[in-house]
């Protein structure tokens, strides 16, 4: 188990890690203008990977976030989704940045 703040930085996408164990990560990450991200699935070892992702901070334009299936979406600002079995992407921010809270669940 983890508390407190690490910084990530790739490229201009900074992701704080706000709390880490073995079954719930909670990140803060932050997209630039011009960031997009491209369509993928995530991988992991085993078990069944859920994210509820709540966007703090919408782009002026762009930055639309798109999967083949959400479990739930509020009002395009808390999505519920299977990152795992579900391709997921963001579309180019031309405007403005995307700041999000995420909450990743894995169970066994």
């Amino acid at each position: 188990m983890c508390f407190g703040v690490v910084g990530v930085q790739k490229g201009k996408v900074k992701t704080r890690i706000l709390f880490r164990s073995r079954y719930l990560n909670i990140y803060s990450v932050r997209y630039p203008e011009g960031h997009r991200v491209v369509p993928h699935v995530d991988m992991i070892a085993s078990g069944r990977l859920y994210k509820l992702n709540y966007v703090m901070s919408k782009p002026k334009s762009g930055g639309t976030f798109i999967c083949d299936k959400n479990i739930f979406n509020l009002f395009g600002r808390v999505y519920l989704f299977r990152p795992d079995l579900y391709q997921h992407q963001v579309s180019r921010i031309e405007k403005g940045k995307r700041w999000i809270l995420s909450f990743a669940l894995t169970t066994a």
